[in-house]
């Protein structure tokens, strides 16, 4: 424990996600003893970002307009839409640079244990820009974990009835990992997710 306005700096840095107490205590440390830092200036953008920054009302993804920049696009594919969790995930698939349409952030995933139903995702606003007619293809990318595939479950239930299709992301082995170290879902994927070799 610090004194007063130390103790307190490095509280609330653990707060975020991902930084645990010694982290915390790293970047408070660092702010405190580093006369370069600008303070004032994070500061200042902690508090534009808050005033700034809001969810696309096309896709749900971070936006500082109306509309995020991939909405904006014209040259994005309008009748693929990807289907997504968090907007982090957004920037997770754009970095591969092998979709080149359109997104939908739910803003999580179905936990029961969590009080997470459908209700409160963006599901109603998925079935409303599929309405149209425009989208031929919804991509499910939801997390392979639990949640995620009790997500897409719902979802792919859902979207049958639409004149859509639906498709999955493929799951598997990582590159670079070891098959010893795989579990049997993963392991499971894999086979499931298999291709043939070009000869």
């Amino acid at each position: 424990m610090y004194e007063g306005i130390v103790q307190e700096l490095i509280d609330e840095l653990g707060r975020l996600p991902g930084i645990g107490p010694k982290s915390a205590q790293r970047i408070a440390f660092h702010i405190v003893q580093t006369q370069s830092f600008d303070v004032q200036r994070l500061g200042e953008i902690l508090l534009e970002v808050r005033e700034k920054v809001r969810f696309c009302v096309e896709c749900g993804n971070v936006a500082d307009q109306e509309r995020c920049n991939i909405c904006r696009d014209a040259r994005r594919n309008r009748t693929l839409i990807c289907v997504v969790e968090e907007a982090k995930d957004v920037v997770a698939i754009e970095r591969t640079r092998e979709f080149r349409g359109l997104y939908h952030v739910l803003g999580g995933a179905i936990s029961p244990i969590d009080g997470v139903g459908p209700e409160d995702l963006r599901i109603r606003e998925l079935l409303q820009r599929l309405s149209d007619g425009v989208v031929e293809e919804v991509i499910i990318a939801t997390d392979p974990n639990l949640e995620g595939e009790a997500t897409a479950t719902y979802l792919s239930r859902l979207l049958r009835t639409l004149e859509v299709r639906v498709s999955r992301l493929a799951s598997g082995l990582p590159v670079g990992g070891d098959l010893e170290y795989a579990d049997e879902v993963t392991l499971g994927r894999a086979f499931e997710g298999r291709r043939l070799v070009e000869h």
